[in-house]
């Protein structure tokens, strides 16, 4: 199996250009309930993702044929996110490296001295990943991401630090948040554990909830992931956060989580602190960097809804061949947590 490998803001993304197999499906999201329940593409996820040639924390991609039909002319590629525990819905620091390796890959061709649209069909809907080139290079990536929504507010959730209250957004998963100061905690390397302790607990607390359910397509439900943030102030250009995403059962995004960073705008808009023009300077727990705003603000079933566009960097970290040898005892792997 023959990969590519990026961070963006130090969360990896490991995407499959050679050694899957035929992933069918009438749309992405048929294709991604295909890969759910076909052995053969999940053991090339679990090879991949797992110990010893990937972590607890790994994240990446099957790249698969863009929609042929639909309002919108077709896209330049499409894929199928997934993590150690299965495949996600949606995924904005995979859609900046995705927009960077398109670019270095020469699959679009773009301005050496301007911004190129990458068009990405993902599980969630099309996203846009806007390339920013300098004197030929890759310098920064923007992705627009589908509409975001508040989908819950405060909402009890009893923790083994306390009952807290919880907002729920929706950023093309399903993300619960909740300041980290409410369960005793900041958002620093230190507190990793307890971080993901109360993270998971928030999840699997909601993740049944009817504030968790999409109101157009059930397979979108679910709560994905958990958000604790510490709230830095306001700055002259908007809002200044730092936070922690515990997504899937137990895992920690490094950087500041891109579907996650609309989930938070979406509620942020929703509260009036953050409007057309401000930016939502977002921090991740090894002090990377992400830079949202809102678009637009179009009605999207039936409710109010927020366009964002969040900004930041991917760089690549490899190329890799990975081999299974048939006498491999641990064969598609572990993980140890």
């Amino acid at each position: 199996m023959r990969t590519v490998d990026y961070h963006t803001a130090g969360e990896p993304f490991r995407i499959v250009l050679d050694g899957a197999p035929p992933i069918p499906g009438g749309t992405v999201l048929d294709r991604r309930a295909f890969a759910q329940t076909d052995e053969a593409v999940d053991a090339v996820r679990r090879l991949l993702c797992h110990e010893p040639r990937g972590h607890a924390d790994m994240y990446g991609c099957f790249l698969v044929p863009p929609q042929e039909d639909g309002p919108e002319p077709r896209a330049d590629l499409a894929c199928l996110f997934w993590h150690k525990d299965g495949y996600s819905t949606a995924c904005g620091h995979g859609t900046i490296a995705l927009g960077a390796w398109a670019v270095h890959s020469g699959l679009v061709e773009a301005d050496p001295e301007g911004e190129t649209d990458v068009r990405i069909d993902v599980p969630s809907g099309r996203v846009t990943a806007r390339v920013r080139c300098a004197q030929g290079r890759v310098v920064a990536v923007t992705f627009r991401n589908v509409p975001s929504w508040v989908a819950g507010r405060s909402l009890p959730v009893r923790t083994a630090r306390g009952l807290v209250t919880v907002d729920v957004g929706y950023g093309g998963a399903m993300y619960a948040t909740v300041p980290a100061a409410a369960v005793g905690l900041s958002v620093i390397p230190e507190n990793y554990g307890e971080l993901i302790a109360v993270g998971r607990e928030i999840k699997w607390a909601l993740n049944e909830d009817p504030v968790a359910r999409h109101p157009q397509d059930d397979r979108l439900s679910g709560i994905y992931g958990a958000i604790l943030y510490d709230d830095l102030g306001d700055g002259p250009d908007g809002p200044h956060q730092r936070n922690v995403t515990v997504f899937a059962d137990g895992e920690v995004d490094r950087s500041p989580c891109g579907s996650g960073t609309a989930a938070r705008i979406a509620l942020l808009a929703d509260e009036g602190r953050l409007s057309e023009g401000a930016v939502l300077t977002h921090d991740s727990i090894v002090g990377s960097r992400f830079l949202a705003r809102l678009a637009d603000r179009p009605t999207h079933a039936g409710r109010a809804a927020v366009v964002c566009e969040v900004s930041g960097t991917a760089h690549r970290t490899g190329e890799h061949l990975f081999l299974l040898d048939d006498d491999d005892e641990l064969g598609l792997g572990f993980v140890l947590r």
